[in-house]
């Protein structure tokens, strides 16, 4: 395998802990595949059969639903090193029920689930680590979606707003930080209409309660 899609696996909490000697070995037995997808493009679309855990390398993807009438609401994102699909992959019976889709030109390394979660024949050190941290990888996804639950339960798009920002700034360790959605993105996300979340933020910001320029943040 490329060298360069070795290095950036190695930074994927998927393969936490692994040298990049480690990780080539496994890419035959894992049958890794590269695939390229421009940005808007379908990564996996809903009543998709799905066996495959995807590792974004480059670029980032949306996990989205929507309804019959067209209305979306966005479940999550990944971002290099970042994985998707993890669940669905690990359950055989089941079909995915959401989109992911590109947020610009993404490439994305898939992993056939079937093959990490039945260790090799040799039983390898570095095999049972990956299975412990798809475990981790998929602790922290139930962790998110709880998050994104707190956050929309909120009565008020105001406090929806700023259950978010804060999540955010504990998670990167900073005043400062950058989210990965534009506007109509996190107004999926927040499960508000894009016109009242942009009046709530512009108020946010009158206020000294926040400052922001694009997906750039910072709270005061």
């Amino acid at each position: 395998m490329d060298t360069r899609i070795v290095n950036l696996l190695g930074r994927s909490t998927l393969f936490l802990g692994m040298t990049a000697g480690e990780i080539q070995k496994m890419s035959a037995c894992l049958d890794f595949r590269t695939m390229a997808f421009a940005k808007g493009g379908f990564v996996q679309r809903r009543g998709d059969a799905v066996d495959s855990i995807g590792v974004v390398i480059a670029g980032s993807v949306h996990i989205m639903m929507e309804d019959y009438w067209g209305n979306r609401n966005i479940l999550g994102s990944a971002g290099i090193g970042q994985t998707f699909g993890e669940s669905f992959a690990c359950m055989t019976d089941e079909v995915s029920d959401v989109d992911v889709v590109a947020d610009q030109r993404t490439e994305v390394v898939f992993l056939d689930a079937r093959r990490i979660i039945t260790t090799c024949s040799s039983a390898c050190e570095f095999h049972t680590r990956l299975v412990r941290n798809l475990l981790g990888v998929l602790a922290r996804k139930n962790l998110s979606l709880t998050a994104k639950t707190a956050h929309i339960t909120k009565r008020l798009v105001r406090e929806k707003i700023l259950s978010y920002l804060s999540a955010e700034s504990r998670a990167q360790g900073s005043s400062s930080f950058r989210i990965p959605f534009d506007r109509q993105q996190l107004a999926d996300y927040l499960s508000v209409e894009r016109s009242a979340l942009s009046k709530n933020l512009c108020k946010l910001r009158d206020e000294g309660v926040i400052a922001f320029r694009k997906n750039q943040f910072e709270l005061r």
